[in-house]
């Protein structure tokens, strides 16, 4: 395996046509051997991005390095990189071993040293003993281990996935997700990984860089993001969040004491001033308890529940609004329409910077 290799954009925008902008003036830096997701909706950035670092793509502004080379025009070949597609792309007639040979072949490597390193890829993900089969007698997880070995056979010192598991069913994608990040961290290969799955992006990343409308929303560790989201768009992104008017007070130089109607909560100010804001707080950091609970800080009413099992879903109707709880299925759960007092704790709740909605 190739030395994995750092990528940075520099001020890279991307046009097509007139006034069309799919990547406007984004920078970033992913550090060789860590795995960075592309997290964002449809039609963020995020794709466009991922194929200007494999070259399928040239920016028309800015500078894509890998490995401190200016890659930004060079032709895929030489930048050293390979791509998992979303579609997996495996020839119908060719066998598992000849898929995942075949950039060495057409590379003129010898036949006997491709078979090698292509045996040696299957092993590495876990299908030694598959060599002989077709691509149509393989599962969708099997296919999608054959298109991860065909490219690291050609040892990347970037390794690119584009929505590699959206066509599996979600068992098997939870499946796939932890292969590929034992993978990368067993190789220490550079990972470059885009999707819009939220739980995907959180459970598999040593960084997200959070995508909305051709610019970077929010880039940090899955922990930061989810713990401090920047903006409503991101709390609201990288998994659930309430956004609930709130008032702050500032206590000294880190925390303010935030009123959620007569309900108070010691948080980090994040640099907010006095007076009205907003506050994200996660569904499962708000605690359902009874109507007549002291500890309850606001009162409501059931107005959906949804049992999934090991949670239930709750929307509860308050003087603030709908609030969204999640909650263990564990014991009596109370039903549409009845009374329940929320109870807020520190963690899972965070002010959101440029907010100013009146409470």
């Amino acid at each position: 395996m190739s030395r994995a290799a750092e990528v940075r954009f520099e001020r890279v925008w991307k046009r097509f046509g007139a006034g069309n902008v799919a990547v406007r003036d984004v920078s970033f830096t992913v550090p060789a051997g860590t795995l960075c997701t592309l997290l964002g909706p449809s039609g963020c950035g995020k794709t466009t991005t991922l194929r200007m670092i494999a070259g399928l793509e040239y920016p028309s502004e800015g500078r894509v390095l890998i490995g401190g080379r200016d890659v930004s025009a060079l032709p895929p070949a030489e930048r050293d990189v390979s791509m998992v597609f979303q579609s997996y792309a495996l020839f119908p007639h060719m066998t598992v071993l000849e898929n995942v040979c075949y950039g060495l072949t057409v590379s003129r490597r010898p036949k006997r040293e491709a078979m090698g390193a292509g045996r040696a890829a299957l092993e590495s993900v876990g299908l030694a003993g598959f060599e002989a089969r077709l691509p149509s007698e393989l599962s969708g997880g099997q296919q999608q281990r054959v298109a991860v070995a065909r490219a690291l056979v050609l040892e990347p010192s970037v390794l690119l996935f584009d929505e590699p598991l959206s066509n599996l069913d979600a068992r098997l994608r939870r499946k796939m997700r932890e292969e590929i990040r034992d993978l990368q961290q067993r190789l220490g290969v550079t990972v470059v990984y885009v999707t819009h799955d939220q739980a995907e992006a959180l459970a598999i990343s040593d960084k997200i860089i959070v995508m909305n409308q051709a610019v970077i929303a929010q880039e940090g560790t899955p922990r930061e993001l989810y713990a401090s989201p920047a903006s409503a768009f991101v709390a609201g992104f990288v998994g659930e969040a309430n956004r609930i008017p709130a008032r702050l007070r500032r206590l000294d130089d880190v925390d303010a004491e935030v009123s959620i109607g007569e309900a108070r909560l010691v948080l980090p100010h994040r640099g907010l001033p006095d007076g009205p804001a907003e506050l994200a707080l996660r569904p499962e950091a708000i605690a359902l308890l009874g109507p007549a609970d002291p500890a309850a800080m606001l009162e409501g009413a059931v107005s959906k529940a949804a049992y999934l099992g090991g949670v239930i879903e709750y929307t509860v109707a308050t003087p603030l609004g709908e609030i969204f709880v999640v909650s263990s299925s564990a014991g009596s759960a109370p039903g549409a329409g009845d009374a329940v007092g929320l109870s807020f704790g520190r963690h899972g709740a965070a002010l959101l910077p440029g907010s100013r909605e009146a409470p």
